[in-house]
């Protein structure tokens, strides 16, 4: 019998080291080297068995490509067709990955649930019976569902030639094990071996396959690197903890664009698509407070309103001031601190500054500056913004406002829900009926438009 041996592999590039080190020298990553089990080389045949499933491409003039085969199939969840551009397309991989407790399991069911045809659940973390339990309280158990506890993946693979599923999910890429491969479950060998051979099989059977893979502690995929090329979609779920609201974003989609979102509502009957996210935002707004602005956003081709609120406290000790930021970059806040204090005359070099994003939201538009600007001026001042005004625009290091895309959804969607007052760059020549705007070229334009200029603590 063939000896094994201890490496140590790359967790990003998969390259072997004889002894830990910190950089790894093939690709040059930090702290990514994982202790490892390496058996004896498999031989060629083997290696290639795998690719000999694939029938060979034949080379087509582009005009002559048939596209029908590439139609993405309907979910029968329209926030996930959202995010898929229409649906899953018949051979494709999909690759979703979130914390644990956050609901792919549950949003991974009800998409069976919807399938209209046979569909396999292969589960190879939790028990037949505990799936069975969390399908009927959603209310998803019936014959059109097969399900699957297994981790062996040749036993996976044979339950696809005996169940003939058109929809595959596999809960978890990271736990099942192909015996041929002398590595732990989970390890990059595994991993990477598995995945190449799961990605085959859909495009043999031409079916789509959904795998959940686990994250890292910074939010990042677990496994190494080139599991997300493999695949044709990378899906990535995530929400508070302590909210109900959860977001799909596509971070990789070959059939579509990837500024899409999806917004689902965990309820005790499970996720429920969100039809009108703005007004679930700004549900429980309280006007008249200081400190609080109304953002218009644009996530994909999806307007938000969102509620931006800012808190500042003068400090009263030595300490340095702190900056917290939730639902915003906190690089992002100290560059508007910075501004606020060079080019408009707010100091808040001793105040304490918190800003949150209300509703768990995470805001990487650069068009919510000047909402935060607005949010943190207000709360310096003690002077709440006019109750019907919303503001957007991108705030640059000399103090402009600078001009963002999708001007016009944005305004349609703040009119539809009741504001008449919005704050836009000056450079930008959209109306929308109904609705005054008040171009602003500064911050010191944008204050003045909503009353916060005439003095105060802070404001020279």
């Amino acid at each position: 019998m063939a000896r094994l041996r201890i490496v140590h592999r790359c967790n990003e590039c998969g390259a072997l080291h004889p002894k830990w080190t910190g950089r790894c020298t093939g690709c040059g990553a930090w702290n990514t080297l994982f202790e490892d089990v390496e058996g004896p080389d498999e031989p060629a045949a083997t290696l290639a068995a795998g690719y000999a499933l694939v029938p060979p491409g034949v080379a087509t003039p582009v005009t002559q490509v048939d596209l029908t085969t590439g139609r993405p199939t309907p979910t029968g969840l329209s926030e996930l067709d959202r995010v898929l551009g229409g649906g899953l397309v018949p051979g494709s991989v999909t690759l979703l990955g979130g914390e644990p407790g956050v609901g792919k399991s549950t949003l991974l069911l009800q998409l069976l649930g919807a399938w209209p045809h046979r569909s396999l659940y292969v589960s190879a973390e939790e028990s037949a019976p505990q799936v069975r339990l969390r399908a009927e309280r959603l209310g998803l158990a019936h014959d059109r569902v097969w399900l699957l506890s297994e981790t062996s993946l040749p036993n996976i693979i044979a339950a696809l030639d005996e169940v003939q599923p058109t929809l595959v999910v596999i809960d978890s890429v990271q736990t099942i094990a192909d015996p041929e491969l002398a590595s732990a479950p989970g390890s990059v060998v595994q991993v990477r071996g598995c995945a190449h051979r799961l990605v085959q099989q859909a495009k043999r059977r031409e079916i789509p396959l959904v795998l959940v893979g686990h994250v890292t502690k910074e939010g990042g995929l677990a496994g190494p690197r080139v599991l997300e090329h493999v695949v044709d979609t990378v899906l990535t779920f995530d929400g508070e903890r302590h909210h109900a609201l959860r977001l799909l974003r596509a971070a990789k989609h070959r059939f579509g664009p990837t500024n899409e979102l999806g917004l689902f509502d965990m309820t005790e009957s499970g996720l429920q698509a969100v039809p009108d996210p703005s007004h679930m935002f700004l549900s429980d707004r309280r006007t008249g407070v200081p400190g609080s602005a109304v953002v218009p956003t644009v996530e994909g081709h999806r307007p938000l309103l969102v509620e931006v609120q800012a808190l500042t406290i003068p400090v009263t000790h030595a300490a340095p001031p702190r900056r917290s930021a939730q639902g915003v970059d906190g690089g992002r806040l100290a560059m508007l601190l910075a501004v606020l204090s060079r080019r408009a005359r707010i100091e808040l070099g001793q105040h304490e500054a918190y800003v949150s994003v209300v509703g768990g939201v995470r805001l990487d538009d650069p068009g919510a500056d000047l909402g935060v600007c607005l949010a943190l001026a207000s709360a310096a001042l003690g002077r709440p913004l006019p109750p019907t005004m919303v503001a957007t625009g991108e705030v640059g290091l000399a103090g402009e406002v600078r001009q963002v895309a999708h001007l016009a959804r944005r305004l349609g969607e703040a009119m539809r829900l009741g504001y008449r007052h919005a704050l836009v760059p000056a450079s930008s020549a959209v109306q929308v009926e109904g609705l005054r705007t008040t171009p602003v070229a500064s911050l010191s334009e944008a204050f003045a438009a909503a009353g916060l200029t005439g003095g105060g603590p802070g404001l020279l």
